[in-house]
Parts: structure tokens; sequence; C-alpha cells
């Protein structure tokens, strides 16, 4: 039994170890809907943000409390008010919202509190600390409706939630503001989560909701053959935005997905809507390739790219499985690093999914590709097209007419791609000298018009 939890836990965790890498020393800013809270996975939700942040990630926390809020108001015999998709905050409702958000701290940190044997938070100390760190203003009136006491964020102390985190807290937001003449205001979390990721410029904004993300086609029925679009980059969320109505409830498609492209438009790269419904969504979403909600990203994030030798880790951890079923030829560190030069590769949040070679023959007019490979997390999403495309480029720069493959398993893939297979013999002399006859790789030609 334990040979086989050896079996898939090393793996795992080795395939994890990149995003641990690369989010140490990040900020990010997590909104937790009140619905996430009212349905009993606070205690959840704080093992995997403390395990978060003892990797090494800042963490800013805006909680939300709309049920909350209507809990109280119903409890007062008073009915909740809503416009344009905002609670519209008189006398009652502003006292309903300051009962709740002190209820709502105090379980927060009761919950980062938790230290018993046996459980995530065993061993772990994590400061919480909140504040005054946003100033709001009124909404006024708008269309003749008066928010009374509903708010909008002004201003995002910046300073004073580095210091905070910079001190190895987690800073905790109650989606209240106050003016500077102290009066206080009902904000809305998802506007405060959004202008404090774009006031800190963070790495990523994450709504973890009553919704499982953006379904490929909003309009129709969820279901198996409407799934969950994992990635959406910037320019379809906003054409996506304008053809869906105006977000009235949490639940409209439109809701969330406005903040994340408000955020994605300055300068939030990371914008992420998660469920709360499934157990583990945030560790899901930030430490595995394909995640578990919708990401809004600026298509800038993907990298397609010469290598470097700083690269060679990355592309010897792409190659290897594939050497050891034979479907590539084996190649040392030594060689990659020595012709690092001629790789390309797909990177994307750091980690390197694609790559390929190139080895031009001058005399003969042609190149050899050599080492494609796209790692079994991206297949099916154009990385091999994008790696031909560029070494097809870089083949025609250099003046080749033709690049080669050589391949035992993958022979259709290039024929569908325009290559031809042809004898041995076609190839370059040599080339010809390095050919394994034993291995009877075919040889497959693309010319370059």
């Amino acid at each position: 039994m334990s040979t086989v939890f050896n079996f898939t836990f090393v793996p795992w965790f080795r395939s994890v170890a990149p995003y641990i890498h690369m989010h140490r020393g990040k900020t990010f800013v997590v909104g937790i809907a009140g619905e996430a809270i009212a349905a009993g996975k606070l205690h959840h939700l704080a093992q995997d943000l403390a395990l978060i942040q003892s990797m090494g990630v800042k963490v800013v926390l805006v909680h939300g409390f709309r049920p909350q809020v209507n809990e109280q108001l119903k409890a007062k015999g008073h009915a909740g008010k809503y416009s344009h998709g905002m609670r519209i905050t008189d006398e009652v409702a502003l006292d309903s919202a300051q009962e709740a958000a002190g209820q709502l701290r105090y379980e927060i940190e009761a919950a980062f509190s938790q230290g018993l044997p046996n459980t995530p938070m065993a061993g772990s100390t994590v400061r919480v600390i909140s504040g005054n760190f946003i100033t709001a203003r009124p909404v006024g009136v708008v269309d003749g409706v008066d928010f009374q006491h509903s708010g909008l964020v002004r201003k995002v102390d910046v300073a004073g939630i580095m210091r905070t985190l910079d001190f190895g807290a987690m800073v905790l937001i109650s989606p209240f503001g106050f003016s500077p003449t102290g009066e206080a205001f009902n904000l809305a979390m998802e506007e405060v989560a959004t202008s404090v990721a774009i006031a800190l410029q963070a790495d990523k904004l994450i709504f973890v909701t009553e919704v499982p993300g953006i379904r490929m086609d909003p309009a129709a029925p969820e279901g198996e053959d409407n799934p969950i679009d994992t990635e959406l980059p910037l320019a379809v969320a906003e054409k996506l935005l304008q053809d869906l109505p105006p977000a009235q409830q949490p639940t409209d498609s439109a809701f969330y997905l406005q903040h994340c492209v408000k955020a994605c438009k300055h300068g939030v790269e990371r914008n992420h809507i998660l469920p709360f419904a499934i157990d583990g969504s945030l560790l899901l979403e930030i430490y595995v390739h394909d995640g578990i909600g919708t990401m809004v990203i600026d298509e800038k994030l993907e990298s397609l790219r010469e290598a470097t030798g700083d690269d060679v880790a990355g592309i010897l951890q792409l190659i290897e499985p594939f050497e050891k079923d034979g479907t590539l030829v084996k190649r040392s560190r030594t060689e990659i690093e020595r012709d690092a030069a001629n790789y390309t590769i797909v990177e994307h949040d750091g980690v390197i999914f694609a790559c390929a070679a190139l080895y031009p023959y001058a005399e003969s007019k042609t190149g050899e590709m050599a080492a494609l490979t796209v790692s079994p997390q991206s297949q099916g999403q154009g990385d091999g097209e994008k790696i031909l495309k560029r070494i097809e480029q870089r083949a025609r720069a250099m003046g080749l007419q033709s690049i080669f493959v050589l391949t035992t398993r993958t022979m259709h893939w290039f024929l569908k791609r325009g290559f031809v297979q042809m004898d041995p013999d076609w190839l370059p002399e040599a080339r010809k000298r390095k050919y394994n006859w034993d291995r009877k790789s075919l040889v497959l030609v693309k010319k370059l018009v």
C-alpha cells in the first residue's frame, strides 16, 4: 500500500513544485463570498489559505457578508432592498451590516487560530490583522435611486497593507469603508477586492464564489456538454461581457466576470472565479495547471520564445518521460546546455509546456526539427502547432528550403501538417552518418515555400 502511495504522491509533489517556487513572495487578493461562510466552508478555506501562506504567498483576504446581512435584516423584520445589482443601505441595513461584519471577523480570526494536531493547521501561526485600510465615498443617487449608506472605494491604504504583509501577517478586510469625516459605508466585497488588487498590483485576484466559473456557453444550461472555460483571454472576456445582460445577482455570469476584466485591464494579470462547493478549489486552481475554475488572463503571459541556458532544467523535465518510453532519443544535460539556443519553447506562468530544437544543415539547405515535445497537461491546445510554425520561421530566416523530422511513433501528426515520407538516403550526408538504422525512424520532410 505504501509503495502505491509513493508512486502517486512523489510525481504529484514534483508536478506542483514549480508552482510553489513561482508563487513564493507573490501577493494574492482572495475575495470569499459570504455564501461560502454560510455554507460552512470557512474552516477548510482557512486551512487552505494558511497552507498557501506557509508556502510564501502574501494573502489579503476580503470577506463578503451578503447572506449574513440579509439574515440580520430578517431577524429585525426588515426587507433587503437592491437596485442596479447593489444593496440600498438604509439605517437598519447599516446596523445589520456592522453586526454581521463584527460576527464574521470574529469567526474568521477564530478559524485561523486553530492549531489542532493532525490537521493542516497543526504547528501554524497565522496572524490575521485587519484595519481601516479602505477610504470610501457614497454611491449617491443613481437614476433616481438614493443608495444612502452604500459606498464605493475611494482610496486603498497600500503602504499600510504592504507593511502588514511584510510583517508576515494575513490582511483581513471587511466590506466597509470610512469617509474622512468618519462616516461608515457598506461596500460590495467584489468591488473592494478588485480595488485592493489593482492598488497593490497583486499577482492574482481570486473570487471564491457560489458559481463554478464561466461556462463555454454562458447562455446554455449547465452540464457536462457545457463545461467551464478554464482560461479566458482578456479580449474574449471583454467581448463576452458585451454580449451578456447586466449582472443583477451574484449567480449571473457577468457578476464576477466584470470585476475580473476590470482588474485585468488595470494590471492584475491573473483573475480567477472558483467554486466554494468543491473542497480544495483554491489549491487546485493555484497549484494545478488546468485549475478548477475560470481564469481571466492577460494574453501576454504565454511566451513563445527561443530558449536560454536558464531553461535547460525545464526542458529536461519536459522531455524526460518521453525519453523513458522511447518516444524521444535520450539527450544528456550537457548536450541540451550546448544546444540551448537551438530550442524554441512555449512557457506559461514560468513553466515550460512545449519545446523543439532546430539543427540546420546549411550545405543541403535543410534543417532537422528534433525533440518536439508537448506536455500531457497541455496537449490538444495547439502548443505543438505554435512550436512548428516558429521552427519554420527560424528555418526560413536561415535560408533553408525544408525541414525534416525523424520519428517512430508520431508520423500521422506530421503528415497532417504537410510532411511527406522520404527514404533515409534523402538525409544530408552529415545526418545520414548519425542515423540509427536499428531504431528505424521514419524520415518526414516538409518543404518551406
